[in-house]
This record gives C-alpha cells, structure tokens and sequence, in this order.
C-alpha cells in the first residue's frame, strides 16, 4: 500500500493551523524540524488522509492544507484503519505510527467555525525513526506491523 504527500505543514505554536511548507526536514527521535510538536515524545508527526479533509469540505467547510493541524496531509492512505506499529517510509524517511486519533481538551480553530473537527477521528501521530527531508509529490509506502 503506498500514497502520495500533498502537502507538509508546520506551526510555531501549539493550538494554530499549520502552514504549508515546499519541504521539511525530520529528524529522528525528535520530529518536524521547527514545529511546535516535536520533541523527545510519541506525536512527533501528525497525518492526516487527504480524503477525508475532501470529504470535509464537501460538507461546506472549505479548509485549507494544515488546517487541521496535520504535519503530513496523504493521498490514498486510510490512516484511521492501520494498526499502532504500522511503518511510513518514504525516500529519505521512517516513522510508525503511535497513536489514531486524540482527544480535543479544547477546541481548535476549525471547530469553533465549522463547529466539528476531524483531526480527534481521523487523525494519527507518529514518531520519527530515521530523519530526512519530506516534500510534497513524494511516495509514501505502508509496511504493516509484523505478524499482522
């Protein structure tokens, strides 16, 4: 299973959109390069499937690339229905994912305009395995934990 990047986000602050970037440096154990959620912890990147913010949008919602707080915005991956442990590589890049979805202590940006979020759902967090620079257009691949 592969899909394709369509964009890479980052944010200075916590609780703010992130804004689209032309490419991001990760670094292993730690995250996005300049983002406000890296560190030594277990959400040092966020993906979010490019579908579902399309099908977002259909409802009216009209957002835009990181809206959502996404790191990593993927076309042609269900995140939501891959297991913890699952792998992401991509040219220069590994991450496994952590965790599928969170709990929304206070509402975001995009719930208080629209009035729901997907991101809770939807959304899954990763850490960074081996660092490299992330770009749009770049091929991610799917490697399923071991045994499943």
């Amino acid at each position: 299973m592969q899909g394709v990047i369509k964009a890479v986000c980052v944010s200075e602050k916590k609780g703010t959109e992130k804004r689209p970037v032309p490419e991001a440096h990760l670094t292993a154990h730690h995250g996005v390069d300049g983002d406000a959620h890296a560190g030594p912890w277990h959400r040092q990147v966020s993906l979010l499937s490019y579908e579902k913010v399309e099908e977002f949008n259909r409802l009216g919602a009209a957002v835009t690339d990181g809206a959502f707080g996404e790191n990593l915005l993927v076309s042609g991956i269900d995140f939501r229905s891959l297991p913890v442990g699952t792998i992401f590589t991509t040219e220069q890049t590994e991450l496994r994912l952590t965790q599928i979805g969170k709990e929304c202590h206070s509402h975001c940006e995009i719930y208080k305009r629209v009035g729901t979020c997907i991101m809770p759902r939807e959304g899954v967090f990763a850490e960074v395995l081996r660092g490299g620079t992330v770009r749009p257009g770049e091929i991610m691949r799917v490697r399923l934990p071991d045994g499943e």
